[in-house]
């Protein structure tokens, strides 16, 4: 039988998928599901700056909106002040108490001060690693893309600078050089980079003339992009590589780890099938690894790599001429 047990930012797992932040962990029951079905890990939800700004904002809103209606109505009441992220680092803390298995918060701030302090305020609530999503949408004409990767780069040397416990960044596919920022991250002393983050793409109702802004669920064939970058940077970099988006089966898994992912993010695929399914992601792996003779995770991992391909150069370049060629 094969051994599942993989490591992941220098901590154990018992497996290589890892639940991925989404709404799985809004339910204390939901993330022991997910332990009891195997997850070698779990991301808890992000922790959103403009959430609680937009909350706090709501808050004043409504508090002020009878001002006028009394001289004594505010008389009455001592001050009353929002509760910034109080109540996701509670959450966080009895999330982390009902369970065993590694807890790994996620951060999604707003302001280049805000990252620092709420990593600090993350790490004192027992988790066992961060991950920074770092969501940026380029909009703006006026800022070059070095200024985009300098503002990254400084934002996960503040984190560094104040929390020691593992780090991952979860980076978006859209930079004008992926390995560079790897690169670049990978010197700031990460534990882990997680490719790829999903970005929200609203459509545009025309009967109703409004924005839809649902975010579909992600399908099988999305992993190609995250798959790619995963065979292309494993071995170049320190820092170990998750493989997240597109990830539904464990045969899904089983070409991420060749690639050369340490492990394997999934959130749709539950959300479709329910949490049990994640038990049977972990038998398809497993069966597959015994197979093809594989005992361990690690005797799998980049094999499918360019950095184990007999010519790199052709191993990047050459894929594309076949495909063209393969054409009709």
């Amino acid at each position: 039988m094969a051994d599942l047990a993989t490591t992941y930012m220098g901590i154990g797992l018992a497996s290589p998928i890892v639940v991925a932040a989404c709404p799985v962990s809004n339910s204390i029951d939901r993330v022991r599901l997910a332990e009891q079905a195997g997850a070698g890990a779990l991301v808890i939800r992000s922790l959103f700056e403009e959430q609680i700004q937009f909350d706090s904002m709501r808050m004043e809103e409504r508090l002020a909106g009878g001002a006028e209606s009394s001289a004594e109505a505010f008389s009455n009441f001592p001050s009353l002040r929002h509760g910034q992220a109080k109540e996701h680092l509670m959450w966080v803390e009895k999330t982390r108490a009902a369970v065993k298995m590694p807890l790994i918060a996620s951060l999604n701030a707003a302001s280049p001060g805000s990252w620092a302090r709420f990593a600090r305020d993350l790490a004192g609530t027992g988790v066992d690693g961060i991950e920074l999503n770092v969501y940026t949408v380029a909009a703006d004409p006026a800022v070059d893309g070095s200024s985009l990767e300098k503002d990254l780069i400084e934002i996960v040397q503040a984190v560094r600078a104040e929390v020691q416990l593992p780090l991952a960044i979860k980076l978006s596919p859209y930079y004008t050089s992926v390995s560079h920022v790897a690169r670049k991250l990978d010197e700031t002393g990460i534990e882990a980079l997680v490719l790829f983050n999903r970005f929200l793409q609203p459509d545009i109702d025309p009967a109703l003339q409004t924005a839809d802004l649902e975010m579909p669920l992600s399908t099988p064939a999305e992993i190609r992009l995250p798959l790619r970058w995963i065979a292309l940077l494993y071995g170049r970099l320190k820092a170990e590589l998750a493989l997240s988006t597109g990830v539904h089966s464990g045969r899904d898994a089983a070409k991420a780890i060749l690639a050369g992912a340490q492990v394997v993010q999934t959130a749709s695929a539950l959300l479709q099938q329910g949490i049990p399914y994640l038990s049977t992601m972990l038998r398809e792996l497993e069966a597959w690894m015994g197979e093809h003779g594989y005992a361990k995770v690690k005797d799998v991992r980049g094999r499918l790599s360019q950095k184990e391909s007999p010519d790199p150069f052709a191993y990047e370049r050459a894929h594309y001429v076949r495909l063209l060629a393969s054409q009709k």
